[in-house]
């Protein structure tokens, strides 16, 4: 069984939200090194994808190189830069019954360490704009029968819109209907594809 767990939320601003009293001192960028990283990952991998024939002529070596950097991607924004950019987090938990628990988490309301809102937008511009890239990719794959491609796309497309799905249902899912939950079925399963496949491209 599968349960959702929405931790008590607000604080974190969607797409630029803000405190006018607070926007000044919000506007600034309190996390360089993360917001850079957040973005380094993910621009990296779709880069080397584009130019792989000009950097190196080895499909391997090209391969090798994208699925590490979707793979450190994803743990960068899973792990550090939604956390500290927005407020925002999602893991997935067992309890002492083998029972699994996605648990979506916001920052909660009233607490002083409030984001920027500059580095909202570097956060969730890039959660959003990254995999359009990806979903080009498989269609030009596919339709170039550019077989060889297709497995590395796909992957990048996953993980991509595992993030995004993730933070998303961080941002709004304490706000939905119960009835929704059956919905979020293969959402769920796709992330628990995904954690295993990152952490076996991490290790391999």
């Amino acid at each position: 069984l599968t349960f959702f767990w929405f931790q008590d939320t607000q604080d974190a601003p969607l797409f630029g939200e803000e405190d006018e009293n607070n926007q000044t001192k919000r506007s600034k960028m309190r996390h360089p090194l993360v917001s850079f990283f957040h973005l380094f990952f993910r621009t990296s991998a779709i880069l080397v994808y584009l130019f792989c024939d000009i950097l190196s002529g080895r499909f391997v070596v090209c391969m090798v190189t994208i699925i590490l950097l979707l793979s450190c991607d994803f743990w960068t924004v899973k792990n550090v830069s939604g956390r500290l950019l927005v407020g925002l987090r999602w893991w997935n938990q067992v309890d002492e019954n083998g029972k699994s628990h996605w648990v979506f988490e916001s920052k909660k309301t009233g607490s002083k360490n409030t984001t920027s809102s500059a580095e909202s937008r570097v956060f969730w511009l890039g959660l959003l704009v990254c995999p359009i890239f990806w979903i080009l990719f498989v269609f030009s794959t596919v339709f170039s029968f550019n077989i060889k491609w297709l497995v590395v796309v796909i992957l990048g497309l996953v993980l991509q819109w595992a993030n995004l799905y993730g933070y998303v249902r961080c941002k709004v899912g304490g706000k939905s209907n119960l009835r929704n939950m059956a919905k979020n079925y293969l959402g769920v399963q796709i992330l628990k594809r995904v954690c295993v496949w990152s952490s076996f491209a991490a290790h391999g």
